[in-house]
């Protein structure tokens, strides 16, 4: 049974930076692509950032592109989501999820996204 666990959340200043982690048992971690939502309070959950199974194709939504970055550790079977230049409209509760299907890759919008973290909370003060 697939298990996704999160941690890393918190306050911080504008400006600021924090690191994501996202650990997944129960499978073969390193044939799954991993993605990160985020889910601002009051708004859609939105996907901000993909990585292929193998951490070579990322995908990043225009909001966070070159502040954000996505990479995993396929021994540590952990995905991460270094955030820097965080925005107060950076505040939300971030969730890492993973496609349910083996060495699929469509970017960010294409997943078939069956798995879920507990998600953790990033508040950026202004």
């Amino acid at each position: 049974q697939v298990q996704l666990v999160e941690s890393g959340g918190g306050l911080v200043q504008a400006g600021g930076s924090l690191r994501l982690s996202c650990t997944d048992s129960g499978r073969t971690f390193s044939g799954y692509t991993m993605v990160w939502f985020r889910q601002p309070p009051g708004k859609e959950r939105e996907c901000v950032a993909a990585t292929s199974w193998s951490g070579c194709s990322t995908d990043y939504a225009d909001s966070v592109k070159g502040r954000f970055t996505i990479s995993r550790d396929n021994v540590k079977n952990t995905v991460y989501l270094q955030l820097n230049s965080l925005k107060h409209e950076d505040t939300a509760v971030y969730y890492c999820a993973t496609d349910r299907r083996f060495r699929r890759w469509e970017t960010r919008q294409g997943g078939d996204y069956g798995y879920w973290g507990q998600g953790t909370q990033v508040t950026v003060s202004s």
